[in-house]
């Protein structure tokens, strides 16, 4: 089994990541980097790879070409040991919000998030679970499904789902694609506090003005 190394403490650090899809190269990134806690965002118009890099962030692609290190743990070490290696990475270690909710459809609001506590090896916390779900507008919502929900509060689920486990890097993707502007605000300061206490490393990726105007940090990218 190849072991997994721990290089520093940085939050995420990326260097020569190359994506190709059918020739086509959809991703190059020389070098990116954020320190634990800091927070960014990544803008570009439609297919310049934005929900590529954050893909290839959580494991959900495979590295092609380049290295990637998160939390001082080279994900590509993690890879060499299987796709069940990077699932438990992934559910400990990386917060993910995609940008359809994927949800599970049988599960009340609250037991996705409690679900994803046990996929990350965590005891069952009903209490934090319900108190997230509170602070993102949907007390008294926590047993409804994903059907009974509008798109606006699944968003707003999976945005909980992601932060229940106090990640290291948190992923977000088009976060607020689907919320108004009280709960687009609502979503974004969660998010920035929520990384801020954890010390996590936050990135987020984004079309909307009302997001990238409240971010220091801009990493953009071009359509290839």
């Amino acid at each position: 089994m190849t072991p997994v190394t721990k290089t520093g403490d940085s939050g995420l650090t990326v260097n020569e990541l190359r994506f190709d899809r059918a020739g086509a190269v959809v991703l190059d990134i020389a070098h990116f980097g954020l320190a634990n806690g800091a927070q960014a965002v990544v803008v570009g118009p439609s297919g310049c790879g934005k929900t590529t890099f954050l893909s290839l962030l959580a494991g959900l692609l495979p590295i092609q070409q380049g290295r990637i290190l998160i939390g001082g743990v080279s994900l590509n070490d993690v890879a060499r040991r299987g796709a069940r290696a990077v699932d438990a990475f992934r559910a400990r270690h990386i917060g993910l919000v995609p940008q359809h909710p994927l949800l599970f459809s049988m599960l009340s609001a609250l037991d996705n998030l409690l679900l994803a506590q046990r996929l990350a090896g965590s005891p069952t916390d009903r209490d934090a679970a319900c108190t997230l779900l509170a602070e993102l507008g949907l007390a008294g919502l926590e047993h409804r499904r994903p059907s009974q929900l509008s798109r606006g509060q699944q968003q707003r689920v999976a945005l909980a789902r992601a932060l229940v486990n106090r990640p290291a890097l948190l992923l977000a993707d088009e976060p607020t694609a689907n919320l108004d502007d009280a709960h687009a605000a609502q979503a974004i300061d969660l998010l920035r506090e929520r990384a801020r206490s954890l010390g996590a490393a936050l990135l987020i990726a984004t079309h909307d003005a009302r997001v990238r105007h409240a971010f220091d940090t801009v990493l953009t990218l071009e359509r290839r």
